[in-house]
């Protein structure tokens, strides 16, 4: 029998079920650690549209952007208009533990908050690099290009916090002072990736095709404008429900990223916020940084269109053929 309790005014159902296939956790487990780390978790997603994924029995996981019709009058919401759906979504602010609990009975595992606050979206409180192995990477690899990008910082008088993202990569976030428009912080973005790059580039790359890499570390520099990134401490949908965690620069190389998960992370955490302690205080972007950002194509669009070129090229190739 699936055990039923109320916390925070919150009824929670279903709580010895599986969370999903290879989790090797129940949702009560999902629950329990998500209510330990509230105090630490709420603060980086309150005033953010929050999107979700979430893991129902028997179906697929799926990101959840607009909150449900059944939606408690509770959980405090905000509308705003997507271009690429053309229609108004009403993202949910997590703003307190009663609104994170109630996510967490909706099986919402993963917590993807954007980079700016819905007061002000137009200028992101932090620019954040994104860093992914190549197929069959060691995690160390993430961990030494992470140095790169740490060094690129050094070199302007800035720096960043590191965690990994609960996946096979790390996020280094940089806080910002809040004076920056949203299109300048994107250009410093990719002309830290492209910095960071020149430092070691048999290690590191920025190339969005996954195909142009040759086995390095990818430089996501498109985690800005409305992307959205996984808050540090958020579980991630992967087998054992791994956690993205915190590390000091200094243990980053010997680090296991398998070894936070929902289990044993709020034991690993105590009463501690690393994340907090670590991250430095806001910081201006220098103003060569965003012009050379903005003399870099933005990665995303540069890739569409050498993929149209590519797909072309290999059509008259074929036409070609006798």
């Amino acid at each position: 029998m699936s055990a039923d309790e109320e916390r925070d005014g919150v009824a929670l159902t279903n709580l010895d079920q599986p969370l999903f296939a290879g989790a090797e956790a129940t949702k009560r487990d999902l629950v329990d650690y998500l209510d330990a780390v509230s105090g630490r978790l709420v603060p980086q997603l309150a005033g953010r549209p929050l999107s979700v994924v979430r893991v129902l029995r028997g179906q697929k996981p799926f990101m959840q952007k607009n909150v449900p019709k059944y939606t408690p009058p509770f959980v405090r919401t905000v509308t705003i208009w997507a271009e690429t759906s053309q229609r108004e979504v009403s993202y949910a602010l997590c703003d307190d533990r009663r609104t994170l609990l109630w996510f967490a009975n909706q099986r919402a595992v993963e917590y993807h908050p954007p980079l700016a606050l819905a007061a002000d979206p137009g200028r992101p409180t932090h620019l954040v690099m994104d860093l992914d192995p190549p197929s069959g990477g060691a995690f160390a690899s993430v961990a030494r290009a992470a140095h790169l990008v740490r060094r690129a910082l050094a070199a302007m008088g800035m720096d960043g916090a590191v965690k990994t993202s609960g996946a096979k990569g790390v996020h280094v976030f940089v806080p910002l002072d809040g004076r920056t428009p949203v299109e300048d912080v994107a250009a410093a973005t990719r002309a830290l990736a492209a910095r960071a790059e020149r430092l070691d580039p048999d290690l590191a790359t920025t190339a969005f095709i996954r195909e142009d890499r040759a086995g390095k570390v990818f430089l996501d520099s498109t985690r800005a404008g409305g992307a959205t990134v996984a808050a540090a401490y958020s579980p991630r949908i992967r087998p054992g429900v791994p956690v993205s965690f915190p590390v000091p620069w200094e243990e980053l190389d010997d680090v296991d990223p398998r070894a936070f998960t929902i289990r044993d992370a709020a034991r690993l955490l105590a009463d501690r916020d690393p994340w907090a302690e670590l991250m430095p205080g806001p910081q201006a972007l220098p103003a060569d940084l965003v012009e050379e950002g903005h003399t870099i194509p933005i990665a995303r669009v540069q890739a569409m269109h050498e993929g149209k070129r590519r797909a072309r090229a290999r059509r008259a190739a074929e036409d070609g053929k006798p």
